[in-house]
């Protein structure tokens, strides 16, 4: 008898057996080839995505870290800081 199976897809249409190997091989894909011959590309992907929550934290810092406006210190004041006009 047929039984059905539960497969995930990547972004290139290869099928795996878990949503980890998917998200792996689309950041693998998405990486290139790292070190000789690409054979350290998984193991990078697979870190990515174990790291995942410490990697967005980092991205959500500097996203705020973008957008916030400079603050210099005058030079000829350094009590007073200036914050540089957007424009």
């Amino acid at each position: 008898m047929a039984d059905s199976i539960e497969a995930y897809r990547d972004d290139r249409g290869h099928v795996h057996d878990s949503p980890e190997d998917a998200i792996v091989a689309d950041i693998a894909a998405a990486l290139g080839r790292v070190g000789d011959e690409g054979g350290l590309t998984n193991g990078v992907a697979s870190l990515i995505l174990a790291k995942r929550s410490v990697i967005e934290k980092a991205f959500a810092d500097y996203d705020r870290l973008v957008q916030q406006r400079p603050e210099v210190i005058d030079n000829t004041d350094e009590s007073k800081i200036h914050h540089l006009q957007a424009g």
